[in-house]
C-alpha cells in the first residue's frame, strides 16, 4: 500500500512533464511541403477509384450460414432471449410489465373510444401487437400499443367511411360498430403491409424526411385534435359529424353553440376523474424514488365509485365481451378508399416509434435497427388487423413508465400483454358500462406531455427560426386541414425550405488570417486580410441546378467588377477595330485601282494584294482581336480588375450536376476574357471523379487548375500573377509552401 502511495506522485509528475514537453513541441510544430495541385496530389497519394461493393450480389447468394443470419436479423428475440440475464433483469421487467399493463388497460379502453370503436377492441390492440413486437422488435424500452395520435387518425377514417345515417342514430349503435370495425381492421392490415414492405426494401430512411420540429409540431396539433374530439363526452353533447379541412373549427364552434345543453352530471364526473388523475400523477412524480411502481390512477378512476352501472345508459361505453375473437380476413374492397390514409398512418406511426426508440437506445447504450423496427411495427399492425385490432404505435407515457420502473427488455412488454389477455379472457365483466366522461378524462389528462410541446415555439425562436417556421406551418396545417393533409403539407414545406436554404447560402470573400494558412470571411474576421491581387470566393452550400445561377451572380457581385459589362464593351471595341481595319483595306484597294496599271506594277513586288489582305483579315479576325498589343483591356481603354487571379473554394461541394459544370466553365471563360485566371481548390475526391466523368477538364482547364487547398492555390497565383493568353497554366516543378500550425 505504501509503495503505491509513493509511486503515485512520481507517475503524476512524469505524466505532467511529458504533457508539457508535448505542448512545447506542438507550439514549435511546423511543416514544409511542396505546393500541390490535383495532378501532384494524385501522383503523391497514388489516387485511384474506390472499389465498388455490390451488396445485391450477397443478397442473391444462398447458404446455411446466410439463411441463419437472415433469420436472426428478422427475428431478434432469438439473439437476446437465450442470453437474457434472469437474475439481473427479471424482477425489474416483471414490475415494469405490471405497471405498464395497469396503465395500458384504461388507456386501451379510452383510445378505442377515440378511434370510434367499442372499448374491447382497444384491449385487443393492447394484446396482439405488443406480443408480436416482443418477437420482432429491436428496442428494449418502448411500449407498443394504442396511442392517442394514431387513434384519432383512425377515428377520422372510421367516421368518414361509416354510413352517415348510422352516425346520426343513437339507437342502432350495434350496426354502427359493425360498419366501423371492418374499416379499422382493414386499415390496420394495409398499414402493416406498407410498413413491412418499406422495411424489407430497407426504406427506413424515409423517416429522416420528418425532422424533429415537424414531428413535434404534428403531434402537438394531433393532441389538440384529440382534446377537441373529447369535449362532446366531457359535456355530454350530441354533435354532428365533421370531416375534412376545417372540421376542427366547425367542431369547436358547435361545442360553443351547444354548451348551454351540457349535462351537469357528466361534467362533474369528468371533472372529478380529471382531478383524481392529475393528483395521482403528481404524487407519482413526487414519490417516484420511494414507490416500487406507480399508483394506477387510470385504473382507480375506471373502477372508482359511480364508474359503472347496472344497465346500459347513454354516455356509457358498453360491456366487454369475454374471450378472444377469431381471425377475420380484411375487406379488400376498402383498400382503394384507405390506401392514402394507410400510408400516412404508417409513416406517422413509424416516425413516433423510431424517434422514441432511438432516444432510449442512446440513453442505455444499444442500437436500434430502423428497418427491422419498420418490419416489427408492420407485422404488429398486419397480424393485429387480422384479429380486428386498429393501427398502433409507441406510447410516450407508457414507454417512460416502462423505463422508469426498471424495465430492461421487451419481456416487460410480453408480461403486460399477458396481463391484458387475462383481462380479456376472465376479468372483462369488471369493466362493463364504463362512463365515456371518465374515459375522455383519461385521454385528456394523458395529453399533458404532448401539449407541453407548445413551449417549443419559445425555444425554437431563440435557437433556429427556420425550425420554428417548420413547426408553425406543420401545426397550423394539421389544425386546419386535418391530420392526413396536414402531414403532406408539412413534408412538402419542409423539403421546399431545404431547397430554398440551399438556393440562398452564405457567400463570402476570404482573407488570410495572419501567419497562418487559414482563410476566413473578411466580413466576419477583422484580422483576415485579402491577399493582394487574389480573390478567394466560397459558398456555404453545394452548387447545383437550383442555385448555380445565384452562385455566378454572387461571385461577380462580390468581386467588385462588372464582368458582363467589361466583356460586352470589349467585344464592341474589338468589333469596331475590325471594322476600321476592313475600311482601311478597302480604301487602299480603291487607291490602287485609281493609280493605274503602272503604279500597280511598281507596287506589286512590295506589298501583298489587297484581296489577300481582305481574306487574311476576315479569316484571322479572332486572332488579331487577341493580339496582346491591341486587345487587352488597357489597350482598349477599359478599366482593369484590381486582381489577377480568382480562386474558387469548392470545399462545400458534395456533388456536381451538368448545370454546375456548365456554370463553372462559364466562370472560367468570362473571367479569362477580363484577364483574370481562375483556379479551384479543396475539391473532395468524389467531386473530382464527377468532374472527370462530366468531361469538365480539357485543354484549357486541366487538373493543374485544381489545388489541394486554398493556400496552395493562393501561393501558386502569387507566383504567376498574369496568365498567358490562350494557354493553360502549367507547373514545371512543385513550389515550396510552408504551413504553420499553432
Amino acid at each position: 500500500m505504501g509503495l503505491a502511495d509513493a509511486s503515485g506522485p512520481r507517475d503524476t509528475q512524469a505524466l505532467l512533464s511529458a504533457t508539457q514537453a508535448m505542448e512545447l513541441r506542438r507550439r514549435d510544430y511546423h511543416m514544409e511541403r511542396p505546393l500541390l495541385n490535383q495532378e501532384h496530389l494524385e501522383e503523391l497519394g497514388r489516387w485511384g477509384s474506390a472499389p465498388r461493393t455490390h451488396q445485391w450480389r450477397t443478397w442473391l447468394q444462398c447458404s446455411r450460414a446466410q439463411a441463419y443470419a437472415l433469420l436472426l436479423q428478422h427475428l431478434p428475440v432469438l439473439v437476446w432471449l437465450p442470453r437474457y440475464p434472469v437474475r439481473d433483469w427479471l424482477l425489474g421487467d416483471l414490475l415494469s410489465g405490471l405497471s405498464v399493463a395497469i396503465m395500458q388497460l384504461p388507456q386501451g379502453l379510452a383510445y378505442a373510444l377515440l378511434a370510434g370503436l367499442p372499448p374491447v377492441f382497444g384491449l385487443y390492440s393492447s394484446f396482439y401487437p405488443v406480443f408480436i413486437y416482443f418477437l420482432f422488435g429491436t428496442s428494449r424500452h418502448i411500449s407498443v400499443g394504442t396511442f392517442a395520435v394514431m387513434s384519432v387518425m383512425v377515428g377520422s377514417v372510421t367516421e368518414s367511411l361509416a354510413p352517415q345515417a348510422l352516425n346520426d342514430s343513437m339507437i342502432n349503435e350495434t350496426a354502427r360498430d359493425a360498419a366501423r370495425v371492418p374499416v379499422a381492421s382493414t386499415l390496420s392490415v394495409l398499414v402493416g403491409l406498407f410498413q413491412v414492405g418499406l422495411g424489407l426494401i430497407h426504406f427506413g430512411f424515409v423517416v429522416t424526411y420528418l425532422s424533429e420540429p415537424l414531428v413535434r409540431g404534428y403531434t402537438t396539433a394531433a393532441a389538440v385534435q384529440v382534446f377537441v374530439s373529447q369535449l362532446k363526452y366531457v359535456f355530454g353533447l350530441h354533435l354532428s359529424s365533421h370531416s375534412g379541412p376545417l372540421s376542427l373549427i366547425y367542431t369547436v364552434l358547435e361545442v360553443c353553440w351547444k354548451l348551454p345543453q351540457s349535462k351537469v352530471g357528466t361534467v362533474v364526473t369528468a371533472a372529478v376523474a380529471g382531478v383524481v388523475l392529475v393528483v395521482v400523477k403528481l404524487l407519482n412524480d413526487k414519490l417516484q424514488q420511494q414507490l416500487p411502481m406507480p399508483i394506477p390512477g387510470e385504473l382507480l378512476t375506471v373502477r372508482g365509485p359511480g364508474s359503472g352501472g347496472q344497465g346500459r345508459r347513454a354516455g356509457q361505453a358498453g360491456s366487454l365481451p369475454r374471450g378472444l375473437v377469431p381471425p377475420v380476413a380484411p375487406n379488400t374492397k376498402l383498400f382503394s378508399k384507405l390506401v392514402g390514409s394507410a400510408f400516412t398512418i404508417a409513416v406517422v406511426g413509424f416516425a413516433i416509434a423510431i424517434s422514441l426508440g432511438k432516444i432510449f437506445a442512446l440513453r442505455h447504450g444499444y442500437r436500434v435497427d430502423s428497418n427491422q423496427e419498420l418490419v416489427a411495427l408492420g407485422l404488429s399492425n398486419l397480424i393485429g388487423g387480422i384479429f380486428q385490432c386498429f393501427p398502433v404505435s409507441c406510447s410516450m407515457s407508457r414507454s417512460l413508465v416502462q423505463e422508469s420502473t426498471g424495465g430492461n427488455s421487451q419481456v416487460a412488454g410480453a408480461i403486460s400483454s399477458l396481463f391484458i389477455l387475462l383481462i380479456i379472457v376472465k376479468l372483462g365483466k369488471l369493466f362493463h358500462d364504463l362512463p365515456k366522461a371518465v374515459l375522455a378524462a383519461i385521454i385528456i389528462v394523458n395529453l399533458k406531455g404532448m401539449l407541453r410541446q407548445l413551449s417549443d415555439m419559445r425555444s425554437l425562436w431563440k435557437a433556429n427560426r427556420a425550425d420554428l417556421l417548420i413547426w408553425l406551418v406543420t401545426f397550423t396545417a394539421t389544425i386546419l386541414l386535418n391530420l392526413d393533409l396536414g402531414l403532406v403539407v408539412a413534408v412538402i414545406f419542409s423539403l421546399l425550405l431545404v431547397v430554398v436554404r440551399t438556393q440562398m447560402p452564405h457567400y463570402s470573400v476570404l482573407g488570410q488570417v495572419p501567419d497562418t494558412d487559414i482563410y476566413r470571411d473578411v466580413a466576419e474576421y477583422s484580422e483576415a486580410k485579402e491577399v493582394p491581387g487574389v480573390k478567394v470566393f466560397r459558398s456555404s452550400a453545394t452548387v447545383y441546378f437550383a442555385n448555380a445561377e445565384f452562385y455566378s451572380d454572387a461571385l461577380k457581385q462580390r468581386c467588385g467588377v462588372d464582368v458582363d459589362f467589361l466583356i460586352s464593351q470589349k467585344k464592341k471595341l474589338l468589333k469596331k477595330q475590325e471594322q476600321l481595319k476592313l475600311k482601311q483595306l478597302q480604301k487602299e484597294e480603291k487607291l490602287q485601282k485609281q493609280a493605274g496599271p503602272l503604279l500597280s506594277a511598281c507596287l506589286a513586288p512590295q506589298q501583298v494584294s489587297s484581296g489577300d489582305k481582305m481574306e487574311d483579315a476576315t479569316a484571322n479576325g479572332q486572332e488579331d482581336s487577341k493580339a496582346p498589343d491591341g486587345s487587352t483591356l488597357k489597350a482598349l481603354g477599359l478599366p482593369q480588375p484590381d486582381f489577377h487571379s480568382l480562386i474558387l473554394d469548392l470545399g462545400a461541394l458534395s456533388f456536381v450536376d451538368t448545370v454546375c459544370l456548365k456554370s463553372l466553365k462559364n466562370i472560367f471563360h468570362d473571367f479569362r476574357e477580363i484577364e483574370v485566371e481562375v483556379y479551384m481548390a479543396a475539391c473532395h475526391s468524389p467531386v473530382v471523379s464527377q468532374l472527370e466523368a462530366g468531361h469538365f477538364f480539357d485543354a484549357s482547364i486541366t487538373k493543374k487548375h485544381l489545388f489541394a487547398s486554398v493556400h496552395d492555390a493562393v501561393t501558386f497565383a502569387l507566383q504567376h500573377p498574369r496568365p498567358v493568353p490562350d494557354s493553360p497554366v502549367s507547373v514545371s516543378r512543385p513550389l515550396a509552401c510552408r504551413a504553420l500550425f499553432c
